[in-house]
């Protein structure tokens, strides 16, 4: 086994300012575009209902008009990534949102200071800046996310408690010793395995190898889930 514990996927692990250790998962430029897509179908919406809310009112519904654009644009974002724990309506749908890079509850200044960048972001076109900043931070940051300090993730679902009795696997003992830290980790990626398909649980199993056997016919992820059901207590 590695001597350092082993990072399942991009799984980051942040301290709270009291001491309370989160676990989070930085969102991809992918499904970030899905949920700004989301976001401008539904501003659109909003610019062709308020139009035509005040088409009636003459020269002065397009003065009303300019100050609508000024506030969804400027403060839509905002206002309701603090109404919804962090998350727009494109990011709710997709199920993620935006949280301070300890973890934290995202704040109205945070939120601001991201979403008035974004025309930096957007540079020269088409959030070319943004994607580049995405690819190379680490962690998926584009220029707002760094000067706030944020960071997109995604949402916890809620699932329920497992207990060795969800993993069908027998008990088999490691065959080399392992650290706590490693044990950790098995142990974290037998739960996480519930919620991933069996071609990235075999592949993220693969690289415990050699405690887990590569000439043997059974699944890597299999191995593992065995040794995960040791390390937890089940009978043998």
């Amino acid at each position: 086994m590695p001597t350092q514990p082993i990072q399942i996927d991009t799984l980051l692990k942040l301290q709270t300012p009291e001491g309370v250790l989160l676990e989070v998962r930085p969102a991809g430029p992918l499904v970030r575009g899905v949920a700004w897509l989301v976001d401008v179908i539904i501003r659109f919406a909003l610019y062709v209902w308020f139009a035509s809310a005040i088409s009636t009112v003459g020269e002065a519904g397009f003065g009303f008009f300019l100050i609508f654009i000024f506030f969804i644009e400027w403060l839509y974002p905002s206002l309701l990534e603090m109404l919804f724990n962090g998350a727009t309506l494109g990011k709710k749908l997709v199920g993620i949102k935006v949280v301070r890079t300890n973890g934290t509850p995202v704040d109205w200044r945070s939120s601001l200071t991201r979403n008035l960048l974004w025309p930096v972001d957007f540079l020269p076109g088409f959030y070319a800046i943004g994607l580049i900043s995405c690819l190379i931070s680490g962690q998926f940051q584009r220029v707002g996310d760094i000067a706030a300090g944020t960071l997109v993730v995604y949402r916890a679902k809620k699932t329920k408690p497992l207990s060795h009795m969800d993993f069908p696997q027998t008990a088999v003992a490691p065959t080399l010793p392992i650290t706590p830290d490693e044990q950790q980790v098995i142990i974290d990626f037998a739960y996480r395995s519930m919620r991933l398909t069996n071609e990235r649980a075999n592949e993220l199993a693969a690289l415990t190898s050699p405690l887990i056997s590569t000439t043997d016919a059974t699944p890597a992820k299999d191995q593992l889930l065995k040794i995960a059901n040791f390390l937890i207590g089940k009978k043998e």
